[in-house]
C-alpha cells in the first residue's frame, strides 16, 4: 500500500511520515514536494509541484492508496495574494485530478481555521465560514474542490478535512516557537490582554487523529476542527511553557495604544522575531475554535497540553522548544 504526502517535507508531513513508518513499516511512503527530504530513508522523495499536473513515473499506484494533501502556501502575512490562490487552489485541483486518474478513494486534506475569519465568537464546524484573508479564502475554495471530488462517487470516496488550530511541536518554527523564545529572551509581553483564546493542537496528536479517521470514517465527507477542548487562553499557554521548561519570567501586559505604534516602528527596522503590525494584530484576536466534535469522535488524546509541551521539549533534549 502507498501513502502519498503532498508537502511531505514540511512540519506536519515530517511527523506524519514518522508515524506511518512506525505503524505501517512495510508501506511505501512517497513525499511529493518541491523541497527534497527523504526523512532519513523513511520516505521516497519525488519532486512534485502541485501547481502543475501530477505525473508519477515508475510508481505502481492502486485504488487502495491514500493521499494526504498538505501542500500549501500558508504563512500569513508573508506572501502576495496570488501565491495563496495559485498554490492552494490549483494544487487542490491537481491533487484531486491525480486521485481521479488512478481511482484513489481516500484523501485527507489539511485545511485551516482561517476560513472562519477573524472574530471572537466560538467557531464550530457548522459555523458559516467568512474568510477575510487571501489565505482563508484559498483554503475554503480548496475544501470545496476536494468535496466536489468526493461527490462524484459518494459511496466509494472518503474525504477527511481537518481544520487545525495552531499546530506546535518539533520543527514548527512558527507561532509557538516565537512565543517560547520571546518569553525566554524577555521580549514577549501580553498584547493588551491575557485572556485571548488561541486554539492549538500538538502535531503528534494531529497526525494520530488523521490515521484514526482513516480507520473510523463514518460518512463520505467529514470535517473536524482539530484543537484541544476547551481551547486555551494565551496566559495558560505561557504559564505552561514556563512551568515545563523551568523559565522564571514575569510576563508584563502592554496596552494596545502603546503596542501597535511600537510594532510599526519595529517593523520598519526589519521585523526582528517576526514582529510587525499585522502579526501583532493577530495576537490580539482570539482563535476561539470548538474542538468538541473531535473530543466526541471516539479518538482518545495521547497527551494533555502540559504533556505535549513536555514531549516537545524532550524531542529537543530538554534544552529548548524549537
Amino acid at each position: 500500500m502507498n501513502y502519498f504526502i503532498t508537502g511531505g517535507s514540511g512540519f506536519i508531513g515530517t511527523h506524519l511520515t514518522n508515524l506511518l513508518k512506525e505503524v505501517y513499516p512495510q508501506s511505501n511512503i512517497y513525499n511529493l514536494d518541491i523541497v527534497e527530504n527523504s526523512q532519513n530513508g523513511k520516505a521516497i522523495y519525488i519532486y512534485c509541484d502541485v501547481r502543475t499536473t501530477i505525473n508519477l513515473n515508475n510508481v505502481e499506484i492502486t485504488p487502495d492508496d491514500v493521499i494526504f494533501n498538505f501542500a500549501a502556501v500558508h504563512r500569513t502575512p508573508g506572501h502576495t495574494d496570488h501565491e495563496y490562490f495559485e498554490t492552494n487552489i490549483r494544487g487542490a485541483e491537481n491533487v484531486c485530478a491525480f486521485a481521479e486518474r488512478y481511482g484513489i478513494k481516500k484523501i485527507v486534506f489539511t485545511s485551516s481555521i482561517a476560513p472562519y475569519g477573524a472574530a471572537e465568537d466560538l467557531k464550530e464546524e457548522t459555523t458559516l465560514p467568512t474568510p477575510n484573508t487571501p489565505y482563508g479564502i484559498s483554503k475554503l475554495v480548496a475544501e470545496k474542490i476536494h468535496a466536489v471530488w468526493q461527490a462524484k462517487d459518494i459511496q466509494e470516496r472518503q474525504l477527511t478535512i481537518v481544520r487545525p488550530g495552531v499546530v506546535f511541536g518539533k520543527g514548527e518554527n512558527g507561532n509557538f516557537t516565537r512565543l517560547y523564545w520571546g518569553i525566554r529572551g524577555h521580549k514577549f509581553m501580553y498584547p493588551s490582554r491575557k485572556d485571548t483564546i488561541k486554539a492549538c493542537i500538538y502535531v503528534k496528536e494531529l497526525v494520530r487523529f488523521m490515521l484514526y479517521k482513516l480507520e473510523h470514517h463514518e460518512q463520505g465527507v467529514e470535517l473536524y476542527n482539530c484543537t484541544f477542548e476547551p481551547a486555551y487562553a494565551i496566559e495558560q499557554i505561557v504559564e505552561t511553557m514556563k512551568k515545563v521548561t523551568g523559565m522564571k519570567r514575569t510576563v508584563p501586559l502592554i496596552p494596545a495604544w502603546i503596542l501597535m505604534p511600537a510594532a510599526v516602528i519595529v517593523g520598519c527596522l526589519g521585523a526582528p522575531m517576526g514582529i510587525c503590525p499585522a502579526r501583532v494584530k493577530k495576537l490580539m484576536i482570539s482563535t476561539n475554535i470548538c474542538g468538541k466534535k473531535l473530543s466526541d469522535s471516539g479518538y482518545k488524546f495521547h497527551y494533555t497540553f502540559e504533556e505535549a509541551i513536555a514531549d516537545w521539549s524532550k524531542d529537543n533534549d530538554n534544552q529548548y522548544l524549537k
